[in-house]
């Protein structure tokens, strides 16, 4: 396997007050992939993302990107890396082409029309090239700030909640130019609170909570890993117990006997296959039911599921 593009190791931010923000972070990532870091708010996404950019000093750890020290030799490092912040922090009087113009500059890169063109033209901006910033659409503005980040044609580009605030139509046109950007190469970071967006688009998966990495896997992995099906069934008539061949399956029973709850199996799909040998073992045991609702967990339910389980341990 080739050298990560970024290795972050023993990272830690604590700030005045003692609030300790990131908690000796271990992370490498890969050329070329997409990775979603997820966790809830004030986890420490944003303060990660400020470390590798040069935004917020670490108390502790070591950040190396494209074989560079970010403590020693930032400036080589952070040309090569792009920045969507959560927040709309742009000049707003400002038109489109001159405020992506001048991101290009600020990284010591000349002049380049057919650049800055390529870039409004992929995110659907060249019509609104000459408009001030603030008379565009909160999804306009959002995709201006990923425009300013492109200009000097970053490797690495992290993008922090890129779909805030944008409607539903949006973010999905959102996704296809960040899985386009991909395409061309670059390597991408996102943090999300929409878990979906992970699913859509995510090669692998970190989750973070109260500055410490929890887990960090191909998001096909946990899925399989951790993944399970729900089955409710609701039978005709209530049971007091259940039988020894239905005890066998991991289930219980729910709403005084009215309800057959099944949870088991993984990402695989060995819980359809599970859910339907209980209901031969039902019809078996003359046990009649009226209807099946069955579900398989998405990302989001195991997200929920371990962050819910590592603070219940603590």
């Amino acid at each position: 396997m080739s050298e990560p593009i970024l290795s972050i190791s023993g990272l830690s931010k604590t700030y005045k007050g003692g609030v300790k923000a990131l908690d000796d972070v271990q992370l490498d990532i890969r050329k070329g992939e997409i990775f979603a870091l997820l966790g809830p708010n004030g986890a420490g996404k944003t303060t990660l993302i400020g470390a590798v950019c040069g935004l917020v000093r670490p108390t502790a750890g070591t950040i190396s990107a494209f074989g560079h020290d970010l403590a020693i030799d930032w400036r080589a490092a952070r040309a090569r890396i792009g920045l969507v912040p959560q927040e709309l922090s742009t000049d707003m009087f400002e038109t489109v082409y001159r405020a992506v113009s001048y991101s290009r500059g600020l990284f010591g890169h000349p002049p380049d029309k057919a650049r800055i063109e390529e870039v409004l033209r992929s995110l659907t901006l060249w019509e609104k090239k000459d408009s001030q910033i603030r008379e565009l659409s909160g999804g306009m503005k959002r995709r201006v700030l990923i425009a300013k980040a492109l200009a000097h044609e970053p490797e690495l580009l992290f993008l922090d909640e890129p779909t805030a605030g944008v409607d539903v139509d949006l973010r999905k046109d959102m996704w296809k130019q960040i899985a386009a950007l991909r395409e061309r190469g670059t390597t991408i970071i996102l943090t999300t609170h929409y878990i979906e967006e992970a699913e859509e688009m995510a090669d692998r998966v970190g989750i973070i909570r109260k500055g410490q990495i929890l887990m960090v896997d191909d998001k096909d992995a946990i899925m399989q890993r951790m993944g399970r099906t729900e089955a409710v069934i609701e039978l005709s008539e209530p049971l007091a117990e259940l039988p020894a061949s239905i005890a066998e399956f991991p289930v219980e029973l729910r709403e005084d006997g009215q309800e057959l709850c099944y949870r088991g199996g993984d990402g695989a799909g060995g819980g359809r296959e599970d859910v339907a040998r209980l209901t031969k073992a039902l019809i078996a045991a003359g046990i009649d039911y009226r209807g099946i609702d069955i579900h398989d967990s998405s990302l989001e339910d195991i997200f929920v599921g371990l962050v819910s389980e590592q603070e219940a341990a603590q």
